[in-house]
């Protein structure tokens, strides 16, 4: 299937007021019904056994691509969520929530392994462009064209809608790797350009886990019996996968992590906001709103090589709601740079000019950005805010509370994390209501 296959845009609308409203719609589903349901993949259909259309995999919250974004919080969510769920009852689900947070900050702890993935996936690229056997592997697997039927269904899925089960996610992985016997970094990279909840921490770090990297010697096979289970017989693979999977090694050293920077506070004065598509709810920073004079952002939907169109389209929407929200709220001038963006004399290009001269204008004392985690929005955003710093501007990247206070569990495996779920949930603002979860 072409990589231009373009998601309907009332498919997963990419703005803030849908992310809440599917939020408001799962929330009621969010404790025992989750914990029973989510790991069954109901597949993509939208028409249910009355007759009805429903949200495809209605078992799960569908709100991976605003979390993502943060177009919502996983505050927003956990807040919502434990107002009408005690903790217990949505311990499943808050659990998932906690999952991508921890792996954004076991990376942001070990930016190596990113660096490292990036290096592996040129490597494995440069073996495809040199082995025209390697290379029609890949382009059937990647056409949805292996014969294996249930592997060929969820490309088209991924393709088609940018999304996949999580639990299809796994099985996906390890018949890619131990079944077609397919680099995980091709595999990985496949799924970073056409899922719209791509994300560099949970993506990388998931591929990583199942080919028996991330912990160490521990890998995961998919099985016929399982995936003919949790798809309800939709797919019945049996004799055509993998049997065994070796765990895969690597010469590289993760090293101890390293403690993050301390956050930035908010700066005196009069600002410029600077949105990336790491996060996009500017109406929570904690500013004043008469502190704010001007808004830019940064689009970088298409600085990962190989970005669908379909994800660009939604990166880009998303940034675009985000934006107009924040001239409804600022009344200030706004300005959408491609972090691509004024040419330079060696052929590249650089924005910071552009926002300089917008923070200048507007009479800004310093720019104030949230800051990206490990990833190509990172890698694109870092080097603009270093020229405005060497320019003579004062630039605070701020960090969320819940980052602040979860990522120092994520030193080691989840468990240790996970155990502090209710601790760190006492200690955010989850208002009076969610109060009541932990009582």
């Amino acid at each position: 299937m072409p990589d231009n296959v373009r998601l309907s845009p009332t498919r997963i609308p990419p703005t803030r007021a849908a992310g809440l409203a599917q939020l408001a719609s799962f929330v009621p589903d969010a404790g025992r019904n989750y914990a029973n349901q989510r790991n069954h993949d109901t597949g993509p259909h939208v028409a249910g056994t009355d007759g009805n259309t429903r949200r495809p995999h209605a078992n799960v919250s569908g709100l991976s691509p605003y979390v993502r974004h943060r177009l919502i919080t996983e505050q927003e969510i956990v807040t919502a969520v434990l107002a009408h769920h005690s903790l217990t009852a949505a311990e499943k689900f808050v659990q998932e929530v906690c999952w991508r947070t921890y792996w954004k900050g076991w990376l942001e702890m070990r930016p190596g392994v990113w660096r490292h993935y990036l290096d592996g996936l040129q490597r494995q690229r440069f073996s495809v462009s040199c082995d025209g056997e390697l290379a029609a592997r890949l382009a059937a697997a990647e056409a949805g064209e292996t014969g294996i039927a249930c592997f060929d269904a969820w490309v088209s899925e991924l393709v088609s809608t940018g999304y996949l089960h999580n639990h299809t996610r796994m099985w996906f992985a390890s018949i890619w790797t131990y079944t077609l016997e397919l680099p995980w970094q091709l595999g990985a990279d496949f799924f970073l350009r056409h899922l719209l909840d791509g994300d560099p921490a949970s993506n990388t770090l998931s591929w990583r886990w199942v080919v028996g990297l991330q912990t160490p010697g521990k890998t995961y096979l998919a099985r016929a019996d399982n995936i003919d289970t949790y798809t309800g017989g939709r797919f019945t693979p049996y004799g055509q996968l993998a049997t065994v999977a070796p765990p895969l090694e690597e010469n590289f050293d993760i090293g101890k992590p390293v403690k993050p920077s301390a956050a930035r506070p908010v700066p005196p004065g009069k600002l410029m906001l600077l949105l990336t598509e790491d996060d996009l709810t500017p109406e929570d920073w904690p500013m004043s709103r008469d502190q704010v004079v001007a808004v830019a952002g940064l689009r970088t939907a298409d600085t990962y090589p190989g970005t669908s169109d379909a994800v660009v389209a939604f990166k880009q929407a998303a940034l675009a709601d985000a934006i107009a929200r924040s001239q409804a709220r600022f009344h200030c001038p706004v300005l959408v740079l491609p972090a691509t963006g004024q040419l330079k004399d060696d052929g590249t290009v650089d924005p910071a000019p552009s926002l300089m001269a917008l923070a200048q204008k507007a009479g800004a004392a310093a720019i104030v950005s949230m800051g990206c985690p490990v990833g190509p929005t990172g890698d694109a955003v870092w080097p603009i805010l270093n020229a405005m710093r060497t320019s003579g501007w004062d630039v605070a990247e701020l960090r969320r509370p819940w980052d602040d206070l979860f990522w120092p569990h994520a030193t080691a495996g989840f468990f240790k994390l996970k155990e502090k779920i209710p601790t760190v949930l006492q200690r955010l603002d989850l208002g009076p209501q969610a109060e009541l979860a932990f009582k």
